[in-house]
């Protein structure tokens, strides 16, 4: 079996809609993917059908963005498969209107340097819930101001080391508060990217929180990365996981439905893992 449990479309930052997406993976052999689209939970059910047309296991999803304070880093929580999905309603709803409140002031900042405008971003961001980083570099690039989307003008507006860069940070929960709002709608929690995010030194209070796992295969991870995070989700005890983190032309890194390829036995063990936990917990509470 194949899998690529991180792909985003169109609803968030990511260049191509859920049809186009799961016709993608059926093309490569992909047996199964998560659609984790950015604080939207829009497309799971669609997703779902789509791929049952297809032949495509669809796995419902979600990537909650939180904000570290202490350390000023933002981080990323994967959630699969919760039981209750409109219980994180309220909070994919507040992430989506405080990143919509910072991507105005963006583009107003990014319109006083490039001749675009808010209503050719918003053509550009057309299918999805927010606007991106990503679409104000394609209104930019459509302005024929540039040809990369991630290259010198990116870094300028959005890298953090530019002293000129127009970032904005959306207010977000903590990562703790957003694990615990995961586990509260009986999903699975899993922190995303941890090396690429640089926040491993994270995963000790969220697994007190009750983090499940970690995102070991990524395109952004080295092979130093993957050895040290195995070690780590064993000595913890959480479940390892990966995906492309696909998006489309929408990414910095090439990286195709199905790229990244986790090992069997830690995709049979993350299949497995809620029916397993079920079962612990009813026997916990027959004891």
């Amino acid at each position: 079996m194949t899998a690529d449990l991180h792909c985003h479309t169109k609803l968030s930052d990511g260049s191509i809609g859920i049809d186009e997406l799961i016709i993608l993976a059926k093309k490569k052999g992909i047996d199964t993917i998560a659609i984790t689209d950015h604080d939207c939970l829009a497309g799971t059910v669609r997703g779902k059908i789509i791929g049952e047309r297809h032949g495509v296991n669809v796995i419902p999803g979600v990537e909650i963005s939180a904000f570290d304070k202490e350390s000023q880093r933002d981080v990323h929580l994967l959630c699969y498969m919760p039981d209750t999905p409109d219980r994180l309603e309220g909070l994919c709803r507040r992430n989506s209107l405080s990143r919509k409140k910072a991507s105005q002031y963006m583009i107003l900042k990014a319109a006083q340097r490039y001749p675009i405008t808010p209503d050719l971003v918003l053509k550009c961001a057309t299918g999805s819930t927010n606007v991106f980083k990503q679409h104000i570099m394609h209104a930019i690039m459509q302005c024929a101001e540039t040809t990369e989307l991630y290259g010198e003008v990116y870094r300028e507006l959005f890298s953090p080391e530019s002293e000129t860069n127009i970032i904005v940070r959306p207010e977000f929960f903590s990562p703790v508060e957003v694990v615990e709002q995961i586990k509260a709608a009986g999903g699975i929690a899993v922190l995303s990217h941890p090396a690429h995010s640089k926040c491993t030194d994270l995963i000790e209070s969220l697994k007190a929180a009750g983090l499940d796992g970690i995102e070991v295969w990524h395109p952004c991870h080295s092979e130093e990365d993957i050895l040290n995070l195995t070690k780590l989700a064993e000595e913890k005890g959480l479940i390892m996981t990966g995906g492309s983190d696909f998006h489309g032309m929408y990414t910095p890194k090439a990286a195709g439905v199905g790229s990244i390829e986790i090992p069997q036995q830690h995709l049979n063990t993350f299949l497995g893992y809620k029916a397993k936990q079920k079962r612990l917990q009813k026997k916990a509470e027959n004891a």
